[in-house]
């Protein structure tokens, strides 16, 4: 039950940090962003949204091929268990973060394509619950919560090395805001969805596979 309060614990902080930003950060920080990334470097940010988040795809050819190899009756190493945790939990981060995003219908801090309401461009903020579409799918950022998931199983699998998913999951973020792609309070968002869909998996492979997980 710890582990439980844990997690209500770090969803309520999640919730208050979000509302904080909501309120007095988002807003100054997507119009430093602009000023200071977005008008350098517009052209390479455009480019950049053209490029679909890799791990989805890349997560389900894993599982395919890890379940072949099953079938075939080899097991698995220690390695490949971690890819397969990894790669289940971000196919299904994908599918959560998906509904979240239609849930809260929250539009971007900038205009990066097919001619999406902004705040930057025209002023839109706020959330617009069930709205659907792609210029109401700011919240939470998919990119953060794809990338948490990965490392929140790996912070558990090979916790030697914390420290460098710490430095990656403050890069992507940093990138995130940085280039006026997500709010702070989306990426906050999909921070938590990613680290909770991470810590949920090993926990359960803990509890239905036991033996087969264990700490460097």
């Amino acid at each position: 039950m710890r582990a439980v309060y844990c997690w209500l614990l770090s969803l309520f902080v999640t919730v208050l940090l979000v509302a904080i930003c909501y309120q007095w950060v988002d807003r100054p920080l997507a119009l430093l962003a602009h000023g200071v990334a977005s008008r350098r470097h517009h052209g390479l940010l455009v480019w950049l949204t053209y490029i679909p988040n890799p791990l989805p795809p890349l997560a389900m050819i894993v599982v395919a091929g890890l379940a072949l190899q099953m079938l075939f009756g080899r097991a698995w190493s220690r390695l490949q268990t971690a890819g397969f945790v990894v790669s289940l939990t971000v196919i299904v981060v994908e599918a959560v973060k998906e509904q979240l995003k239609f849930l809260f219908g929250r539009t971007w801090p900038e205009s990066w394509f097919r001619n999406n309401p902004s705040f930057i461009r025209d002023g839109t903020y706020g959330f617009h619950f069930m709205h659907g579409g792609g210029g109401y799918n700011s919240f939470p950022s998919g990119h953060m919560a794809s990338a948490c998931a990965v490392l929140a199983v790996l912070w558990f699998w090979y916790p030697r090395l914390r420290w460098f998913y710490a430095i990656a999951g403050l890069a992507v973020a940093v990138g995130l805001v940085g280039g006026n792609f997500h709010f702070l309070s989306d990426v906050i968002a999909g921070a938590f969805v990613g680290g909770s869909a991470g810590w949920l998996a090993v926990r359960l492979w803990q509890a239905i596979v036991p033996g087969r997980y264990h700490r460097a």
